[in-house]
């Protein structure tokens, strides 16, 4: 059955520091994180910004995370503040996070990839297959 696929990227900016880690990234320190999504769909859907089946996802609804943190997103803030205690602040637990949250806001048809890099050349996916 044929599909659609979106893909998008942006990126935030924000502090953190990883929990009991022997090391540099044990002490609070800040990255520019790269997101990826991809949503995959064999259906159109509507979204809360329009009522038309015309879109697999709104890009607005799938760049959430973006937002300044006092608007709902995760720019500009301390994550290990702002994630709640299950999710520790690794990028893989950072994806994991940006993928719950989303997944919440899409028709269980879509399919979602979320990868989050915190430097140029590492990258930690999560998502379905």
């Amino acid at each position: 059955m044929p599909t659609w696929k979106l893909s998008t990227e942006f990126s935030f900016d924000s502090a953190h520091f990883i929990k009991d880690y022997q090391g540099p990234c044990g002490r609070m320190h800040g990255h520019t994180y790269k997101v990826k999504i991809e949503v995959q769909s064999s259906q159109l859907h509507s979204s809360e910004y329009c009522p038309h089946p015309v879109m697999v996802a709104d890009f607005k609804t799938l760049r959430w995370a973006k937002k300044d943190v006092t608007k709902g997103g995760l720019d500009h803030c301390v994550l290990n503040e702002v994630l709640p205690p299950e999710y520790e602040t690794t990028a893989e637990m950072i994806a994991k996070y940006i993928y719950d949250q989303t997944k919440e806001q899409l028709t269980t048809d879509v399919k979602l990839k979320v990868a989050v890099s915190e430097t140029p050349n590492s990258w930690a996916e999560y998502g379905d297959d």
